[in-house]
């Protein structure tokens, strides 16, 4: 597959771009500035690129079979992620390319609290809030777009760096929790997950999320 990846010098996205490489595919690797170039894979086909730019997406997706945008904003920037996912679909809309967004977990039901969101619960740190809040509205505009085939990958409560087992479990818009009551996946097989995705397509215009 010809794959394009925004935001591919982050913790996910590089990982994303390692795995895709790992798999065979043909991986063109977008960041902002070309300063970030020595932080990408270096079999990848390195370009700039802004995931907030409709011109920018259509450019850099054309000819492609996928786009995975695993793009975070600053802090106080919340709010740029929506402004992306718009032009991003918007700009897929126009080349027929499908869009695998890197999502939030806020917006994921905790079992066993009567329908609360990660985001609702008590113990939610109020620090985390604005990027929470954001991830709802970026999933709330990948579902107002009429036109462009997109999923949109929830992580699970506890995203880290760590092993590469190639194991996990799917599930739909509730929080995967582990026997022990944990939630959690490596970035290592998040990004197994998400090439998952990519090969054998499951998920069209839908929340999915992943965990151990």
């Amino acid at each position: 597959m010809r794959i394009t990846v925004f935001g591919a010098a982050g913790a996910v996205g590089g990982r994303v771009v390692a795995e895709a490489l790992s798999r065979g595919h043909d991986v063109t690797a977008v960041v902002r500035h070309p300063a970030r170039f020595p932080q990408l894979h270096p079999t990848a086909r390195a370009r700039t690129g802004d995931a907030s730019n409709v011109e920018d997406v259509a450019a850099l997706s054309a000819g492609q079979d996928l786009v995975i945008s695993a793009t975070r904003p600053a802090p106080g920037h919340e709010d740029d992620l929506v402004a992306t996912a718009k032009a991003l679909l918007a700009g897929l809309a126009a080349t027929g390319v499908r869009l695998l967004l890197v999502g939030g977990a806020a917006g994921l039901t905790v079992p066993g609290t009567g329908g609360l969101t990660v985001v609702e619960a008590p113990d939610f740190p109020p620090a985390w809030r604005p990027i929470a809040l954001a991830c709802d509205r970026q999933l709330d505009a990948c579902r107002a777009e009429p036109v462009a085939d997109w999923a949109y990958l929830s992580p699970p409560a506890l995203l880290e760096p760590g092993e590469r087992t190639g194991r996990y479990r799917l599930g739909g818009d509730e929080l995967l929790l582990d026997a022990q009551g944990r939630s959690a996946i490596s970035m290592e097989d998040f990004a197994v997950a998400l090439l998952d995705e990519a090969e054998r397509p499951r998920h069209h215009r839908v929340r999915f999320t992943v965990g151990y």
